[in-house]
């Protein structure tokens, strides 16, 4: 037998509509036609606990049709834990190109009456399209009859792709940052990567694995000094990020004249002896080239992915193209390219310049098949940042750089979660959780 429910009170007539109260329900529960224009309705009036408490009969006209499938209390459809879920397993995570319920992304739903609230937690507090998902997911529940306030709150838990090595423990995604040449400023790449996930809530931490250059301590500033406890170090402290670097082992005079063998070693130590706690996101600023640092990181622990920086003009291109070639054979995921110092904002006019010519990374993101992640403006703020320890996005986190460098972020982790996020199985269940 179908169910059917009368839309409001007032569809009774006027002397039943006297009896109801505001915890009754009233419910058609069987039709018959007496005569092709006039249906007969048996109609039952049952308490908030379905008991019976009164039956009526009621001629309606013939063009009235009851609303299949739907349930409404005293004059309001009751909206349920699966009439939300329905409408949130239509809303795409744009990224990952699957709906929030079969993700797992919906939690701690509540319905009371009318209202609804629920948890969508992203894949990373850095999504670039937070706003859009949750405008998307609000305007679905809103649609529901009887819906009429809806609360979304989002939060975030960083998932850790499922690897065959062995994982830093704590630290849930390694993101690598190379180059095919010095010079194109990987390493500012790496500082502003670093300060943009840990402006959006991430926890991070960063790794110099620049052995013969290490200059990131002297780009992020340092404010807590890397401490000695038991057979472990802990990281420096700067801007909220945890960090070590062979900066701080050497004299910043004192050449690192080491062979191929010595420094693989070396970045093995700075991986394994620092305790890094919790960590969302681990940036290791990579020396440049193909060398025996960057093999030693890809052969050792579980990559993310790598993020290659290069420069516009066709001599940075080439050698980059190899840095790509070495990753993609120690199969490695390319998160992307960054096109670092691409133009030039002449701060008088806001005239563009090309210094370095023009769309070099874009093409070699279209000849790999990989996404252009940022392009990054020249800027003497940045330049003057890295010399003192104050970074543009410390120092000045309105301006356009700083903007650029949260985007390019934001990609950055959309990519790591897209490249690392499997579906869980039963994702209703965490929907429910409460």
């Amino acid at each position: 037998m179908q169910r059917y429910t009368v839309f409001r009170p007032g569809r009774i007539s006027p002397s039943d509509h006297s009896i109801m109260k505001p915890h009754w329900t009233v419910e058609i529960v069987a039709i018959a036609l007496s005569l092709p224009r006039s249906p007969l309705f048996a109609i039952f009036i049952v308490d908030n606990c379905g008991t019976p408490c009164r039956e009526l009969e009621w001629r309606g006209a013939s063009s009235y049709k009851p609303p299949k499938e739907e349930r409404l209390v005293f004059g309001k459809p009751k909206v349920t834990n699966e009439d939300v879920l329905k409408v949130l397993s239509t809303v795409q995570e744009p990224e990952l190109h699957r709906d929030l319920v079969t993700l797992g992304m919906v939690e701690d739903l509540r319905v009371e009456g009318s209202r609804v609230s629920f948890t969508v937690v992203l894949t990373t507090p850095a999504c670039p399209l937070k706003s859009e998902i949750e405008r998307e997911a609000r305007e679905a529940v809103m649609a529901i009859p009887g819906v009429e306030d809806v609360q979304v709150k989002l939060s975030s838990r960083v998932r850790t792709a499922q690897q065959e090595k062995a994982m830093i423990p704590g630290v849930r995604n390694v993101i690598a940052v190379g180059s095919g040449k010095g010079g194109v400023g990987k390493s500012t790449v790496s500082v502003g990567l670093a300060l943009a996930l840990a402006e959006s809530g991430a926890r991070v931490g960063l790794l110099d694995a620049d052995i013969w250059g290490p200059n990131i301590p002297q780009m992020l500033g340092v404010q807590t000094l890397p401490q000695q406890n038991g057979d472990k170090i802990l990281p420096a402290l700067s801007h909220g990020i945890r960090m070590i670097s062979m900066g701080f082992f050497i004299d910043e005079s004192t050449p690192v004249i080491w062979r191929g063998p010595m420094v693989a070693k070396m970045v093995e130590q700075l991986l394994s002896d620092v305790d890094w706690g919790d960590l969302d996101y681990l940036v290791v600023d990579l020396p440049p080239g193909t060398g025996d640092a960057s093999l030693t990181l890809a052969q050792s622990i579980p990559l993310s992915g790598v993020l290659v920086v290069v420069t516009p003009q066709e001599v940075a291109v080439a050698d980059a193209t190899k840095a790509i070639a070495m990753f993609e054979r120690l199969n490695v995921p390319i998160l992307g390219i960054v096109e670092n110092m691409s133009y030039f904002l002449c701060p008088h006019c806001n005239e563009r310049t090309d210094i370095f010519g023009e769309g070099g990374a874009r093409r070699m993101a279209e000849k790999y098949n990989v996404p252009l992640l940022g392009e990054l403006p020249l800027d003497p703020t940045v330049r003057a940042g890295g010399d003192t320890g104050r970074p543009i996005l410390v120092v000045d986190p309105q301006s356009p750089v700083s903007d650029a460098f949260r985007q390019m972020a934001g990609k950055v982790a959309a990519r790591v979660s897209v490249l690392g996020t499997a579906v869980p199985t039963g994702g209703e269940a965490g929907a429910l959780r409460s």
